[in-house]
């Protein structure tokens, strides 16, 4: 029997993520798997500590895009990615999937239309897992005071599903052998225009454990998440609106802020905006996993590469400029403000949007100022973050989503 082999397109960094929980979950399921990796988007940073242990191999050209992915958010950020190679980019990226599909290898594609569109003209078998549209952002109501999007609200409802008539198409065509989306409501759209879509769970909710005690240096304080995003220099204009939101120094309650970061940015990144906003370096507590420690007044401020799985279960509040870190947060249960900025991500129209997804468990707030109210308010509201944090744990669904997900991909798309 010749060894199973699959390619697996992922175009953006919660993507990768999502991607990489698959594989892991697959691996486990179908010894000997080999697995390939084509990020889209950037160099696919999330998959090197898998591939440094030999569990997949990441091809096809690396190149970072100004926009970081986002270039369908702005004319500039495309004009921008077309500047840097985009065009390059997507040719060479299109050779590989093709010589894949023409071996009539199996794809998985993990995404939106681009991955999608790549694993279709590969010519071969393939599988697609629609990570982010969900019929939830135009069947829930706005935010209050973020207005109202009758036109795409009117349109989306016409057609009974967030994705379009040309990416049924693609879904259903006869050489896809699986579709899985996010949640029920948006497989049950689909399912009304042919397209057989699973809702076998969310696998950003998987590899999150909540310890049994709260850790002794967390006893007596109040936690807040911190999550600025990873794409510089945005997220650390980001974090500049998210430290003018904590409490003053006069405030005497004791709160540790927890910033789990990723590779970006760096202790060395955010030493002066912490700097700026009145923190003092100091030692990080035993236990932690913290590499930093920033004092103001009783407000202790933990910087923690890696530590968002070990930390977002800790959180009572999150604070967020982010996109996955943030849906996952919620889905923990753990509700949060947004803070929306110029972009090129996270801006008001992706606030908005991420609001309705989760069902308003993520709140978007209109400047530092407001976001310190409400930040003060739900701290002494146990019952509305108990609510906003039960809506949260219902959209995002339960753990397990990447267990089942690799089983329906093994039983569809990978040979016998």
């Amino acid at each position: 029997m010749s060894t199973p082999r699959l390619l697996v397109l992922s175009n953006g960094h919660g993507e990768d993520l999502i991607a990489l929980r698959l594989i892991e979950a697959l691996r486990q399921q179908v010894p000997g798997l080999q697995v390939q990796v084509l990020p889209l988007v950037g160099v696919g940073r999330a998959y090197a500590g898998a591939e440094a242990a030999g569990e997949l191999r990441r091809v096809g050209p690396r190149l970072p895009l100004p926009s970081g992915g986002f270039s369908n958010q702005s004319l500039r950020g495309l004009l921008n990615d077309l500047a840097a190679g985009l065009p390059l980019l997507s040719w060479r990226q299109w050779r590989i999937v093709r010589r894949w599909g023409r071996q009539g290898l199996p794809i998985l594609a993990v995404g939106d239309l681009l991955p999608l569109l790549l694993a279709w003209s590969g010519g071969g078998p393939y599988g697609f897992l629609g990570t982010p549209k969900s019929d939830h952002t135009w069947a829930s109501p706005p935010p209050a005071g973020w207005g109202r999007s009758p036109l795409a609200d009117g349109y989306h409802r016409a057609k009974g599903s967030e994705w379009d008539p040309w990416e049924w198409a693609l879904m259903g065509h006869r050489r896809c052998q699986l579709v899985a989306v996010r949640d029920r409501l948006t497989a049950r759209g689909l399912r009304r225009h042919g397209v057989q879509a699973f809702a076998p769970g969310n696998p950003m909710m998987d590899g999150f454990a909540a310890p049994a005690t709260l850790p002794r240096w967390l006893q007596g304080r109040r936690r807040l998440l911190l999550l600025p995003g990873s794409r510089l220099p945005e997220a650390l204009g980001n974090l500049r609106g998210l430290l003018a939101a904590l409490p003053s120094a006069s405030d005497t309650r004791p709160i540790s802020v927890l910033l789990a970061t990723g590779a970006r940015p760096s202790d060395l990144d955010l030493a002066a905006p912490l700097s700026a906003a009145g923190f003092a370096p100091a030692a990080p507590p035993d236990g932690s996993g913290a590499t930093a420690l920033w004092r103001r007044g009783p407000l202790e401020l933990l910087v923690g590469p890696g530590r968002f799985s070990a930390w977002a279960p800790l959180g009572e509040l999150g604070l967020a400029t982010a996109g996955t870190a943030t849906e996952q947060l919620v889905g923990l249960g753990v509700p949060a403000l947004s803070l929306p900025g110029p972009g090129p991500q996270f801006k008001a129209c992706f606030a908005r949007r991420q609001s309705r997804l989760l069902g308003g468990a993520v709140q978007p707030c209109h400047g530092s100022g407001e976001l310190q109210r409400r930040l003060l308010a739900l701290l002494d509201d146990d019952g509305e973050r108990s609510r906003l944090g039960r809506i949260g744990r219902r959209r995002m669904g339960p753990a397990g989503g990447s267990v089942r997900l690799a089983a329906l991909i093994r039983e569809r798309l990978l040979p016998g």
